[in-house]
């Protein structure tokens, strides 16, 4: 069964002119290949879709429902053709968990003023490429090495890690912790995205894991006292929660913060996006 967009665009522009006169008039066709478009469609479908009088046209039940379903087609692709010839009007940023932490604000105001004529947006997806590979954007801050060899990655800055834990743990009374500290507790962790792993401490002290996908899973299960966690500093200002405190890991190595985007097809605006956040990262 092959329905065609043209069949489409007749159906709705006749539903919405009210003729098939009008509708031949607003698709710059005939009448007569109007009539023979929805034939087409109709003997497609097997089913009939409007109800034709000497005075109107109005949709059947079926009609009803396949013109907003048409209509929703038709959106989508022309979404499509926009995304695909705009010039790259829209940059798309994807990230995991915490965007670029306290220098989010800072980024999307200083892109707007420097880059009016494109729109930056940030899209949240928690995936390994955080939504590169998915086509969910243009370029994705990351916090681990890239190893698919499809993308390109820069490093724009370093962040400290931290160690989130229950606001009335013990260790929340120290301005600092040491990796020993943990060493000996439940540590909650995102295999897919995260920067944490128990290969940070000797073999022989490492702590006892449990796996979470989400932020906000992770946040709660840690506000309970059950676990803790390691994370980039980014995740403390992006995620400041009651009953959570955060608290540096003085011995750990700080993490990378990357910019990562597809080798073979870059968005225009990538080195604009790398030259600002390695300005902020290094004034910060």
């Amino acid at each position: 069964m092959d329905v065609e967009l043209r069949q489409l665009r007749c159906l709705v522009a006749i539903v919405d002119e009210g003729t098939f006169t009008d509708a031949a008039i607003a698709l710059g066709v005939s009448q007569a290949a109007v009539s023979r478009t929805l034939a087409s469609l109709e003997r497609t479908l097997g089913v009939r879709l409007l109800r034709r009088t000497s005075r109107e046209v109005t949709p059947t039940a079926t009609g009803l429902r396949v013109v907003a379903q048409a209509r929703r087609v038709l959106g989508e692709v022309d979404d499509l053709v926009r995304e695909a010839t705009s010039g790259h009007t829209c940059l798309r940023i994807g990230y995991a968990w915490s965007a670029i932490g306290r220098h989010t604000l800072a980024f999307q105001r200083r892109w707007a003023d420097a880059h009016p004529e494109t729109d930056l947006q940030l899209i949240r997806v928690n995936s390994t490429t955080a939504g590169l590979a998915e086509g969910a954007c243009d370029l994705a801050v990351i916090r681990r090495p890239v190893d698919d060899r499809r993308f390109d990655s820069a490093i724009v800055g370093l962040e400290r890690r931290l160690c989130a834990m229950a606001a009335d743990d013990p260790l929340a009374r120290r301005r600092s912790i040491r990796l020993a500290d943990i060493g000996g507790r439940r540590l909650m962790i995102d295999r897919r995205t995260g920067t944490t792993t128990t290969d940070l401490w000797p073999p022989d002290s490492r702590p006892a894991t449990e796996e979470t996908h989400d932020v906000d899973d992770w946040l709660t299960v840690i506000s309970t006292g059950r676990c803790v966690g390691m994370t980039a500093e980014s995740t403390a200002n992006q995620y400041p929660r009651p009953g959570i405190a955060y608290r540096p890991v003085r011995d750990a190595e700080p993490i990378a913060v990357r910019l990562a985007w597809w080798r073979d097809d870059p968005h225009p605006a990538t080195q604009s996006a790398i030259e600002l956040l390695t300005e902020l990262y290094r004034k910060a």
